[in-house]
């Protein structure tokens, strides 16, 4: 017996309100009855106690939570990565990959990658991300904007709900 308060409001496995009884009262009562006493309001005044199968309670609780873990969708972070110099039709390729990504439902990070003196020209990196970004804006928009870091410079793209 976990219940610590004096005093419980009773409902029956039918869902009846019995009324207030003493704890020792609702315990030997649930007992009786071959099963047992759940709090399941211990906030409220009086706490409300239901008489019910404390190990059935614990299964459908169980059955639910991995349900919703069954129902939950993860976003995945998939990754494009291009350089400044890299040419129409693989640009087309990574657009394809791209636009599939953003309809799995899954976020999409852009990578430009400078090497040597490309990294002078960041602008064209930035052409090169918002062009992808263009290509894809009926099945995505941009969540962040291209930013550099170091020597390569990000941009996320995420789908549209």
């Amino acid at each position: 017996m976990r219940i610590r308060v004096p005093r419980v409001l009773v409902i029956d496995e039918e869902g009846n309100k019995l009324g207030e009884f003493l704890t020792k009262d609702a315990v030997q009562l649930a007992e009786d009855r071959g099963l047992d006493l759940i709090e399941v309001a211990p906030n409220a005044r009086p706490p409300v106690c239901r008489i019910g199968d404390f190990g059935q309670l614990k299964y459908e609780r169980k059955k639910k939570a991995a349900q919703a873990r069954k129902n939950q969708v993860q976003v995945q972070l998939k990754e494009v990565k291009v350089r400044p110099k890299t040419d129409d039709h693989d640009m087309d390729v990574k657009v394809k990959h791209t636009r599939r990504f953003l309809e799995e439902g899954n976020k999409v990070k852009v990578t430009v990658r400078f090497r040597g003196r490309e990294l002078a020209h960041r602008d064209i990196g930035a052409q090169q991300c918002l062009r992808i970004a263009a290509a894809c804006e009926e099945f995505g928009t941009i969540e962040s904007p291209p930013r550099m870091d170091g020597r390569q410079m990000f941009m996320v793209l995420a789908p549209k709900v």
